[in-house]
Formats: C-alpha cells, sequence, structure tokens
C-alpha cells in the first residue's frame, strides 16, 4: 500500500486509487508506487478486472512540473529507466480487461496513464489532452504512441502539436475516449462495466488482450500467427471446457466459469 497509489480489491474488482491531492501530479514517488500496484493487480488472482480512478475531482493533470523543472538531459535519461513510460507500461501489461474512469482533468501523463487502459470512461466536463508541447517537450510515456495507434497519427498529430485541452464531446467523437457520463456517475460507469468481466474467462480475456495489443505491433501475417498460437492455448484450460460443454448442454451465455 503506497502513500499516493494504493490497490483496493471489492468483488473481483482492483481499483488503482491514485490520491494525491490536489491534482494527482504524477512525481517519482507516484510512478513507482504506480508500478507496484500495477504488478500487485496483475498478480492476484483474487482480481480479476482493473479499474483506474484519481477520485471524484481529478483523474490526473500531469507530471509534477516543479519536480522535472531543473532536470539536465542526464537526470531524464536516467530517470527515465524505470520513471513514468515504464510505470505507465505497467498498467499497459496487465493481462486482465482495465478501464480508466476519468474526472475532471486527464492530462499530460495522466491522459498517457489513461492510455494504458483498454477502456476509458469519462465525466461529462473532463478536460483530456497532451499539453507537453506548451512546456517545450514531448509526450515521454506513450502519448506519442498510444494516441496515434488509438486515433490515427493525423488526429494525434493535431492533439500533440497544438497541445490544446480537448473536452469529453470532441474527445468522444475522436476516439480518446469510449464513453461519457454524467460527472458523479462516473466511477460507477467504470464498475458497472468491469463486472461483466468478473465471473469471465480470465485466461481467454487475457489471450484476447495479448493477441489485440501484440497484433498491433506487427504486420498482419505476423499477427495471425500470435493469434493462432493464442487461441491454441486457450484449449489448455478448465474454462475452454466449461464453457464449451455449458453451450452444448445450455446454449450460449450461461458458463460459469472458474478463471483458470
Amino acid at each position: 500500500m503506497g502513500e499516493f497509489v494504493r490497490l483496493e480489491v471489492d468483488g473481483a474488482i482492483g481499483t488503482i486509487r491514485l490520491d494525491r491531492p490536489p491534482m494527482n501530479a504524477l512525481n517519482r514517488q507516484i510512478e513507482t508506487e504506480l508500478r507496484d500496484a500495477a504488478i500487485e493487480a496483475a498478480e492476484r488472482s483474487d482480481v480479476r478486472v482493473v479499474i483506474v480512478y484519481g477520485g471524484e475531482k481529478v483523474f490526473a493533470a500531469g507530471a509534477d512540473i516543479k519536480e522535472m523543472a531543473e532536470m539536465s538531459y542526464a537526470d531524464m535519461a536516467r530517470k527515465e529507466e524505470r520513471g513514468l513510460s515504464d510505470a505507465m507500461s505497467h498498467v499497459a501489461a496487465i493481462p486482465k480487461p482495465t478501464v480508466a474512469a476519468l474526472t475532471g482533468y486527464a492530462l499530460g501523463g495522466g491522459f498517457e496513464l489513461a492510455l494504458s487502459c483498454d477502456r476509458r470512461i469519462a465525466g461529462e466536463n473532463v478536460k483530456v489532452g497532451q499539453p507537453e508541447i506548451l512546456l517545450g517537450v514531448i509526450p515521454g510515456a506513450g502519448g506519442t504512441q498510444r494516441l496515434a495507434r488509438l486515433i490515427g497519427p493525423s488526429k494525434a498529430k493535431d492533439i500533440v502539436y497544438t497541445g490544446r485541452f480537448v473536452d469529453a464531446q470532441e474527445a468522444l467523437s475522436l476516439g480518446m475516449i469510449d464513453e461519457v457520463v454524467a460527472p458523479d456517475e462516473v466511477y460507477a460507469a467504470a464498475r458497472r462495466w468491469a463486472e461483466q468481466f468478473t465471473g469471465g474467462a480470465a485466461r481467454a480475456l487475457a489471450a484476447a488482450k495479448a493477441a489485440i495489443d501484440g497484433g498491433l505491433d506487427v504486420d498482419l501475417d505476423t499477427g495471425l500467427k500470435l493469434e493462432t498460437h493464442l487461441f491454441a492455448g486457450t484449449f489448455a484450460t478448465e474454462d475452454q471446457k466449461i464453457g464449451m460443454r455449458s453451450f452444448i448442454e445450455n446454449g450460449p451465455g450461461k458458463a460459469k466459469f472458474t478463471g483458470n
């Protein structure tokens, strides 16, 4: 349990909760604690799906600029060996469905954290974006890579080049977020999405995530080979036997999976 990041588990849903008021600025300590929470969420068998949440007022308004301002090239190069990008990669690597519940602001490193999740649900008053260019730098924790893969290079370049804040409705139309709800409904909406996976076929879900994410980084032929390999692997699971037996006996959608 970290000082600023903690993993809360309730009903097979793990919530990685950022808690560094007032803006959840992402400093070195949060980077370490976020990495640790992601590893714990990945490893715990009682966690079947993960929500990343910054609280009712703000998701995360970006990196801690005061901490960064006087750093040199050498300082940043050393820091980033185990820095924010590494922490985001650990979140992205959680082999379970993940959803970011966005309130207030999700900017810079905060939006990069949201991009590390499978889905993004936002309040209708949320502002998102990658404003690093306004500080004379570029996104350094996935903003140029994950955003371009999500919405395409042209739209990503507009967001990154301008550094502008994007409101919830435009972000929804661009594909930066996936669902917009009332501001006080954000966490509840994330839980509703998460609950559909708490009794799911955990190993098949992990395989599906690995196939989709891994396939994005390779050519189609290699991606198809990866998919075939992961598909075959699901036949070594208990849930495959349960799912197919249930389908034959009771029809689709009635299987009671064990997660094994």
